[in-house]
């Protein structure tokens, strides 16, 4: 069982749903991109992000675009998104890890070396955006084996048809995203992604969460009263992309995972 599965498992024995928070590595530079993921707990943050910065990230919007290029320029690689992962472990060995991103700095690292590298690091999961359930061979059972769960995609376009090869080889949770388009684009509406959410579950016992589209304390409720919990990407890194102080970043974060919490 990893930690992803021992939090959704704690969680729905308390009657609570999770609250996801997406960050990218290195943003907007090492040392105060650890200082958030390190606060991100206390501020009721259930699952992390973290977001893999890469030079051309096709399903982020400009808000995230931005802050991966704000990592880049500041020298943020691969590696030190895993030695940032490794320095947050030395305090918490609960909270789980899951890294977002694209295949094209996984495949130079080298699959094996990144399995064993980010496993080292107390990764739990992967999500590669880039990946289609057709390459699972590439990446996706490699990782399941290694003992990370591999987390797909679902999106208001995915049809009966395509569902179950979407779900075939899933594990940890099923994301769910709420809007058609790229990160922060739109507005996710609780009416519009209840059915599609309760869709999924009548095929998976896989939790589904929802993102894209979640931007205020309200929102993450409603969205995680039809949902088993909400992620937010955009919103958050917004306020580090406008050089709130870290204290106020995280007193976002709160709200907003207290608003899922209510759920």
């Amino acid at each position: 069982m990893t930690r992803i599965d021992q939090k959704f498992a704690d969680l729905n024995a308390a009657g609570k749903k999770a609250f996801v928070a997406y960050v990218m590595a290195g943003d907007p530079d090492y040392d105060t991109s650890l200082e958030v993921v390190k606060g991100l707990p206390a501020a009721g943050v259930d699952v992390i992000e973290l977001g893999l910065p890469f030079t051309d990230p096709m399903a982020d919007g400009p808000t995230i675009q931005l802050a991966g290029q704000r990592a880049l320029d500041q020298g943020m690689t691969l590696q030190k998104t895993l030695d940032l992962a490794t320095e947050f472990r030395k305090t918490d060995n609960t909270t789980p890890i899951v890294l977002m991103g694209y295949y094209n700095p996984i495949y130079s690292h080298g699959v094996d070396k990144f399995l064993t590298d980010a496993k080292a690091a107390g990764i739990d999961g992967l999500i590669v955006v880039d990946l289609p359930p057709e390459e699972d061979d590439e990446l996706c059972i490699p990782a399941q084996k290694a003992g990370l769960n591999f987390i797909r995609l679902a999106t208001p376009t995915t049809d009966e048809k395509r569902l179950p090869k979407v779900l075939q080889n899933t594990s940890g949770f099923v994301y769910y995203v709420s809007v058609t388009g790229i990160t922060g684009a739109a507005e996710a509406q609780a009416g519009d992604v209840g059915p599609e959410v309760a869709r999924i579950k009548a095929s998976t016992d896989l939790p589904v969460i929802v993102g894209f589209g979640i931007n205020t304390p309200e929102k993450s409720e409603a969205i995680a009263r039809v949902a088993d919990g909400a992620v937010v990407g955009s919103a958050i890194v917004s306020q580090i992309g406008a050089g709130k102080p870290v204290d106020d970043v995280l007193a976002f974060v709160k709200s907003l995972s207290d608003g899922a919490h209510r759920a």
